[in-house]
């Protein structure tokens, strides 16, 4: 049983916008008790080759909440992701709200700051958010208690966000068909991984999970709900009372099979930035490709 406050009774309406180029969902989850709204993990469009920054993912999400006459209090980042950029600084100049992420974005930080050679005017004190979420943090989308749940491993500042019914898991679970995802990037590990993995899995059965990815294993058609009574049953990786050394032995041999994210170095740029594209000295926005830094 969890040590984190949660409150089934209470059942947010969750609106799920998929990205295709991305296989990125995002979320609108709506107080019901009020008009108040949470955007989970936007999108911000990118056309890597041509260097085209676009944001039509993220003005489908902004039209949403404007035709039902929503209020946005909240921008929530799971994590910092490497698949796909943010759009949550120009949702945020549209409609408001709150930048939150998890207070581990130091770490992230300082990693990926010397990795891309910031320099001194990049801070690394997760001042760029709004809101730095430690575990068992709690806050309010209009009369919905939210709480952050820590959830390391796929990297370090990881958090799995419940708001009543629903949990928001970003990338430390997918599908049970799909399993989970990679433990190799810089400050991830397999072990810690398959922890967080348990702490979400000692949620009640009934909880609502909602997915940031989906790839349609086998080919089936898209899908980004399920329930912890399903992953603790039926999850590839985890499910079915699968051990904590089974799990390390095969996410670090499966990870060591994978290609790097085909976004991930204007994603991490962008990222940890809570959403900003960086700039040159010119002030012009501008991306670092470091070689074999990764």
């Amino acid at each position: 049983m969890t040590d984190y406050p949660v409150n089934m009774t209470v059942i947010p309406e969750v609106s799920a916008f998929f990205d295709e180029a991305t296989n990125t969902i995002s979320y609108i989850v709506k107080d019901p008790s009020s008009d108040s709204c949470a955007i989970i993990d936007s999108v911000m469009d990118i056309d890597y080759a041509a260097g085209r920054i676009t944001y039509d993912h993220a003005d489908q999400l902004i039209r949403t909440i404007q035709d039902r006459g929503l209020k946005l209090e909240w921008i929530i980042e799971t994590h910092v992701h490497a698949d796909h950029l943010s759009a949550a600084p120009y949702i945020q100049d549209k409609l408001g709200g709150k930048i939150g992420i998890g207070a581990r974005i130091l770490v992230v930080q300082d990693t990926f700051g010397k990795i891309f050679n910031e320099g001194t005017e990049f801070q690394r004190d997760g001042s760029q958010f709004d809101k730095l979420f430690e575990d068992g943090d709690t806050y309010r989308i209009g009369t919905l208690e939210a709480v952050a749940i820590y959830t390391p491993g796929h990297t370090p500042a990881c958090m799995t966000h419940v708001m009543g019914n629903a949990a928001f898991v970003g990338d430390t679970l997918f599908m049970p068909d799909g399993g989970s995802a990679r433990a190799d990037f810089p400050g991830g590990d397999a072990g810690t991984l398959y922890d967080s993995i348990q702490k979400v899995l000692s949620l009640p059965d009934d909880m609502r999970l909602f997915m940031c990815h989906d790839y349609a294993p086998n080919g089936r058609e898209i899908r980004w709900e399920t329930t912890v009574a399903e992953e603790k049953a039926h999850n590839i990786h985890v499910g079915g009372g699968k051990t904590r050394a089974d799990f390390i032995k095969f996410r670090t041999e499966r990870d060591a099979t994978l290609d790097m994210p085909k976004l991930i170095i204007p994603s991490l740029q962008v990222n940890m930035r809570a959403g900003d594209i960086p700039k040159d000295r010119d002030g012009n926005p501008m991306l670092k490709v470091p070689l074999n830094a990764l």
